[in-house]
């Protein structure tokens, strides 16, 4: 007999990886997609980058794997538990400082401005070669642009592209 009774899930999953990979993500966006769990990331890898792109997948706590002890480790699953999150105090001041640039143009999606410009072009209805004359790229830098976002995100075709970059805001 599935019990599929939501109060036996638990409040806090930790995950622990040598760096956020692409695999990762994909296993953070699940996790956060299909439960109510709070997901804590032990991680080798703890640069800014490593960070924002946990960050961008919802998880509730980011340690890096040097600074685990079990007093520290009981203290992040205690704080991701009662509902907050937790960053050591660098990467909290990188995070803040990342976002605090998003209106100078550079975006924590992980977008580039070009990748955005291409997106948006797209939405308005040009096509490859109108993309490429209006940016003065080449047409196979405009495909190339688009199949590394399809690529990096997972997605499907120009539609879904755009339809992701809509949800984020970002066009």
């Amino acid at each position: 007999m599935v019990d599929d009774d939501p109060s036996d899930d638990p409040q806090v999953t930790v995950i622990v990886a040598d760096t956020v990979s692409e695999d990762v993500r994909v296993l953070l966006r699940s996790a956060r997609r299909t439960s109510t769990t709070r997901v804590v990331l032990i991680v080798a890898d703890s640069t800014e980058q490593a960070v924002f792109r946990a960050v961008e997948c919802g998880v509730a706590g980011f340690v890096p794997r040097s600074e685990v002890t079990p007093e520290h480790l009981v203290h992040v699953i205690q704080t991701a538990a009662a509902g907050d999150g937790y960053l050591p105090p660098n990467l909290l001041m990188a995070l803040m400082s990342e976002v605090g640039t998003l209106q100078e143009g550079r975006h924590f999606s992980g977008l580039s401005a070009r990748e955005i410009d291409v997106l948006r072009l797209v939405a308005e209805g040009h096509d490859t070669e109108a993309i490429a004359s209006k940016l003065s790229y080449s047409e196979r830098t405009i495909k190339n642009v688009l199949t590394t976002v399809m690529n990096r995100y997972q997605l499907r075709n120009r539609t879904h592209a755009v339809a992701f970059a809509m949800r984020r805001g970002l066009i």
